[in-house]
């Protein structure tokens, strides 16, 4: 069983690493950059990212992330090992809140961003009004949870 909680706890590090990595590099390179460009640029670039993130690497990080981590936690609890259990169960409810705001919020502004009409200059200026202030709040709440994830988890792992 041991062994078993040492393969999850690692496995949970490195896929809520890659997820704390993805949402960083959107927060501090990606939405700074697009916020530079004119509303139709921002617009179809933003629409092109989000065709192309849903592939079956991010889906696999995304959803492994947040079940690695419960499984990590709740296993680490039954188990004689010794894991940490208030780091391990820190790091899963991050990870689970990451899956659950990416879910509710980002992806329905993502799909809002698809759907906007966008003949006129005017329409890609209402699209981007009504999608970048708000997605860019909920990326940086979700950078903010999923980092909180790695660190939970990696204390854990080194406490245990």
């Amino acid at each position: 069983m041991s062994s078993l909680i040492d393969a999850l706890v690692v496995a949970a590090i490195v896929m809520n690493g890659l997820l704390a990595g993805l949402f960083f590099v959107f927060a501090c390179a990606i939405t700074p950059g697009f916020g530079r460009v004119d509303d139709a640029t921002y617009v179809q670039a933003f629409r092109a990212i989000n065709r192309a993130i849903v592939n079956g690497w991010f889906l696999l990080v995304f959803f492994t992330a947040p079940l690695t981590a419960l499984a990590y936690a709740f296993l680490g609890t039954r188990s004689a090992a010794i894991v940490p259990t208030s780091w391990a169960w820190a790091g899963a409810a991050c990870a689970a809140l990451t899956l659950i705001i990416t879910a509710v919020r980002n992806v329905p502004l993502n799909t809002q961003l698809d759907r906007a009409a966008t003949r006129t200059q005017v329409e890609y200026r209402v699209a981007r009004e009504r999608f970048e202030a708000l997605w860019n709040r909920w990326n940086l709440t979700r950078t903010i949870t999923s980092a909180g994830a790695l660190v939970s988890l990696v204390l854990a792992g080194a406490l245990g």
